[in-house]
């Protein structure tokens, strides 16, 4: 059975923190996410749409990447996700209805992605809040994308591509992939790149405003929040970027502007040169700490 199941989008990434009441202050007031309320677990939800949320962070002696929940078009999808998993060995297990209950979602399952051995999670509906995201720090746009850094590069990206239904948009060979969740049109909801150790590499939102990019800037410098790259420019997206660190040393990235692709007759892949000059236009360089720290959960 072919991987054609369909994704609305990224829905939500979990974080695991080491000093929950610091990192939820750090995504309240440093990333501008609105809060949502505390769960049974002491994990703090946070929203940048009208969705529940689309960030949860949990407490934890270790800091890092819990899961990332990927939204489906429609229970019919989700179901034939769910039915792919299952034929191709991945033994995906629907939670309990407590638990979905608790996350204010719809049917759930999850698996372990077998390249990473991080949790995936899907799901069709979520609870809607009727006011919308304030936007009263940071005018962000939508949760935009995640990134993995994996050991196994060469064979994780036929993976994602064949079983995950994922869309190469551009790609430096052996080393980055970077992947939309189809039909999601934005350049990458997802991407891998190689390296000596599976972990999580950045989460991203999107903004609406470049002046968020500078303020965005401003802000970390008054908070002594390490900015590691940035501001610059990617090329493969065209968006202008920055990252900076939450305080488990996870690698956060705003970004404005991205290429969007039709889900008839997209544009080939880009085969992209392997140089820094790919990665930032404006010529930056990138500090020794940027998306070097990001442990991945083990399921179980």
């Amino acid at each position: 059975m072919a991987a054609e199941f369909r994704y609305k989008k990224l829905g939500y990434v979990a974080l695991n923190a080491t000093d929950i009441e610091k990192s939820a202050a750090f995504y309240e007031n440093m990333v501008g996410l609105d809060p949502v309320g505390v769960g049974a677990q002491g994990e703090h939800f946070f929203r940048c749409s009208n969705d529940h949320h689309n960030i949860v962070v949990y407490p934890s002696d270790t800091g890092g990447l819990k899961r990332i929940g990927w939204q489906m078009e429609d229970d019919a999808n989700l179901d034939f996700a769910f039915e792919h998993f299952t034929e191709i060995g991945l033994n995906p297990q629907w939670i309990d209805k407590a638990e979905s209950d608790a996350l204010q979602q719809g049917r759930t399952f999850r698996l372990v992605e077998p390249n990473s051995g991080a949790t995936f999670e899907y799901y069709a509906a979520i609870m809607q809040f009727i006011p919308n995201f304030s936007q009263k720090v940071t005018k962000i746009a939508r949760l935009g994308h995640v990134v993995l850094t994996l050991k196994n590069f060469e064979k994780a990206k036929p993976f994602f591509i064949e079983q995950m239904n994922f869309r190469v948009s551009d790609y430096i060979e052996g080393s980055i992939a970077f992947m939309r969740c189809f039909p999601n049109p934005y350049h990458h909801s997802f991407a891998i790149g190689g390296g000596d150790e599976n972990r999580l590499n950045h989460v991203n939102f999107m903004v609406t405003d470049i002046d968020d990019i500078g303020k965005g800037n401003v802000r970390a410098k008054h908070s002594q929040v390490p900015i590691v790259y940035g501001p610059g420019r990617h090329p493969p997206s065209d968006s202008i970027f920055l990252y900076f660190l939450d305080p488990d040393e996870v690698t956060v990235e705003f970004s404005f502007g991205m290429e969007e692709f039709p889900e008839e007759n997209p544009r080939l892949p880009r085969m992209l040169e392997p140089s820094l000059d790919t990665i930032d236009y404006w010529g930056g360089f990138p500090d020794p700490r940027f998306a070097a720290k990001g442990p991945i959960e083990k399921a179980g």
